[in-house]
């Protein structure tokens, strides 16, 4: 009798320790899945970034918070006033947000008055917070003709960013483009969808 109530005794403990250990398992498999979803979600779908800097105002100020849609370009090319994000190629973890000018295969060209000419015709846009300076039409005053991969991107804050028409940000290859700015969050005065078109 006395080796049967042991046997039933180890019996209940093994069957206690199995139970645990599926309820650990469970957790894991459980935070595992949490954040394997997480991490395709920031690869592939959406990020967080923050606005540093005040070349996107008025459209955008300096601290807001952005939702980065990173899929939309997967299904289509991106198009004229998108609001994109590439990295700044001379300084790592470094992300520059402008809108989109000029397309594959363009000539962007600006004359002295800030008229912006896209294959010779006047850009007709309101995007731009005031009249380009002569100073800052910057390697524009030239014909700058796309490739077939290139965009040529602008701060709306027009006289106070650093853009496409500096050699050191340049045309913007489409592998470079990281998404469009899809979605401000903070602060929650302005949250909402963001105008591109």
């Amino acid at each position: 009798m006395r080796q049967r109530q042991e046997e039933t005794q180890t019996e209940e403990a093994l069957e206690t320790e199995k139970s645990k250990l599926r309820e650990w398992a469970g957790t894991i498999l459980y935070f595992a899945c949490v954040m394997g979803g997480t991490l395709l979600l920031i690869l592939f779908v959406g990020q967080r970034t923050t606005v540093n800097g005040e070349s996107m105002v008025p459209t955008l100020q300096d601290g807001d918070n952005l939702i980065v849609d990173k899929i939309t370009y997967r299904f289509r090319d991106p198009e004229r006033f998108d609001i994109i994000v590439f990295p700044f190629q001379y300084e790592k973890n470094t992300y520059y947000i402008k809108r989109i000018i000029g397309l594959p295969g363009e000539t962007v060209q600006i004359d002295l008055e800030g008229n912006i000419y896209i294959n010779g015709e006047v850009l007709e846009e309101n995007y731009g917070r005031e009249v380009i300076l002569p100073d800052k039409v910057g390697r524009a005053i030239e014909p700058v003709t796309l490739g077939e991969d290139e965009y040529f991107v602008m701060g709306d804050n027009r006289n106070n960013s650093k853009d496409s028409r500096t050699q050191i940000v340049g045309n913007i290859k489409r592998k470079d483009i990281v998404g469009r700015a899809f979605l401000r969050f903070w602060p929650l005065d302005s949250f909402g969808i963001l105008k591109h078109q």
